[in-house]
């Protein structure tokens, strides 16, 4: 190896050179400090993107569904209003009625029907008026029967147990307190006929065995007659009657209601 040998201009124009490029690599250096030399790895192949950065995107706002409305609980259906109770008429009220019809011991049965109409209407205890005036009672004739003799009564019963008005029937249930009865006398009838013949039989028979003549049996018979005729006015019967339009009153043995039958 061959040493060089250098003179001393040589010497000092080398270090003047190598201080001026110490100079400039140091500058260099500085200048390189302030540039952003980051280089994408060598295996990269993503785009270099130079352009400033954009706030990052919000994600869409999310839209509040309302929650699904629940259908309304069904009240339950209010209780049906409840019915006035039926108006009525307290037991122990008395009626006044009058007879649509005669009745008869004399052509008149047990059994048969009977009616009577209310002459005046009939009011509850806060005076509403229940049973109008005009209204019918029905029944049957219960018991009836004649006098047996002059001076004796005879019986007669009747049972109301049904009333109509404003085209409905009503069951109803009441005693009868008295009746507008009559007695009236049938008179000499066939049977007393009968029975004032034998007398006049007897009596002539009487007559010829007191007189033993055709004159006792004439005044025996006359006697036997007399005596036929009293006992047939003292036994005959006296028919009770109820005439038509007779006052006829009823007395209730049991709460009335306006509740009609049919």
């Amino acid at each position: 190896m061959q040493l060089v040998k250098m003179t001393p201009l040589a010497i000092a124009l080398a270090i003047g050179i190598a201080a001026c490029g110490g100079e400039k690599q140091a500058a260099a250096g500085a200048a390189d400090s302030t540039r952003d030399l980051t280089l994408p790895p060598a295996e990269s192949v993503a785009a270099i993107n130079d352009q400033p950065s954009q706030p990052a995107a919000k994600p869409p706002a999310q839209q509040t569904q309302a929650p699904a409305r629940k259908p309304a609980a069904r009240q339950p259906a209010p209780p049906p209003t409840p019915k006035p109770a039926a108006p009525e008429v307290a037991t122990g009220t008395t009626m006044m009625l009058a007879a649509v019809d005669t009745i008869n011991s004399r052509t008149n049965h047990k059994g048969d029907p009977v009616s009577a109409t209310s002459d005046l209407p009939v009011k509850s205890a806060n005076g509403r008026i229940v049973i109008p005036a005009g209204a019918v009672f029905s029944g049957t004739v219960s018991e009836l029967d004649p006098a047996p003799h002059p001076g004796a009564e005879g019986r007669m019963v009747l049972t109301f147990t049904r009333v109509e008005f404003g085209g409905k029937s009503y069951s109803v249930q009441a005693r009868v307190d008295s009746l507008g009865t009559t007695m009236k006398g049938r008179g000499v009838t066939a049977a007393d006929a009968a029975k004032v013949g034998a007398g006049a039989v007897v009596g002539a028979i009487a007559g010829r065995i007191i007189g033993g003549n055709k004159t006792g049996t004439i005044v025996g018979a006359a006697a036997g007659a007399a005596a036929g005729a009293g006992a047939a006015s003292a036994s005959r019967d006296i028919d009770i009657v109820l005439p038509a339009g007779a006052p006829v009153r009823i007395v209730l043995t049991a709460p009335f209601t306006a509740t009609p039958l049919n």
